[in-house]
């Protein structure tokens, strides 16, 4: 869990910071600097396991470099493959991985916050990871799709042929409504997530409605359909992680 933890969190702050002021270099740079800052201070200092960091910082690296390529015309499927082969290989290598310990161990031993008391290093790393993953790769991971399934260009991105700029706020609701199914699955009721998945159908139904221009509000309707589905699998795919 380790691994597939300092990946997340390497991967999650990448696009935060893209989506905050895209640097092309900068962004992953920050990313895996912050895996490999996390990794040591949960005493991550053995050999094996400071090569496992620099393996990390470098699939972050390449994560952030094949998106940054992919949204200015590449390949929408080259980041799509490089984070399903970075997260297999995290998984391949978890055996070589310590449960973690150092200063971010001490600091949770002491904790005395409910959410944190009696939580390991590894656990820790892994739900931080998660959720920062909602936050913006999220959005990312739902644009590539798009991209592949040729409902959206990423090149389009924040253009006027952007079907986002019509269903305006996704960018915002994305994340929420991630970090909701997220809360209530750790809580026990994912049943509940279903609350949040019918009401974004209802906030959306008068967007999709026109009687006038059929073609374009199909259009939107496969851009609101596909992205709320990949949306709600990252969100669902973080609950099997943390299960």
């Amino acid at each position: 869990m380790t691994w597939i933890g300092l990946l997340l969190v390497g991967c999650g702050v990448t696009d935060l910071l893209r989506s905050a002021r895209p640097l092309r270099g900068v962004d992953e740079a920050v990313g895996a600097a912050a895996a490999v800052l996390l990794g040591l201070l949960a005493g991550l200092t053995a050999p094996v396991e400071v090569a496992g960091l620099v393996v990390v910082a470098g699939l972050v690296v390449a994560w952030g470099q094949s998106v940054h390529r992919a949204f200015a015309g590449g390949p929408a499927a080259v980041p799509l493959v490089v984070l399903a082969g970075s997260l297999l290989l995290a998984v391949a290598a978890s055996p070589w991985a310590g449960e973690g310990g150092g200063a971010l161990g001490r600091w949770l031993d002491a904790a005395t916050l409910p959410p944190l008391e009696g939580l390991q290093p590894d656990r820790a790393l892994l739900v931080l990871g998660a959720v920062l993953v909602q936050l913006s790769t999220g959005n990312v991971l739902v644009r590539l799709v798009l991209a592949v399934t040729g409902t959206v260009s990423p090149a389009e991105h924040d253009t006027a042929a952007d079907p986002e700029q019509e269903l305006k706020g996704g960018r915002l609701l994305g994340p929420m409504e991630r970090l909701v199914i997220l809360g209530l699955g750790l809580a026990g009721e994912l049943t509940a997530a279903s609350v949040v998945i019918a009401a974004k159908g209802l906030l959306r139904w008068p967007e999709l409605q026109s009687r006038a221009d059929q073609a374009r509000i199909h259009r939107l309707t496969e851009y609101f359909l596909v992205g709320s589905f990949v949306s709600w699998l990252v969100a669902l795919a973080a609950l099997v992680l943390l299960a």
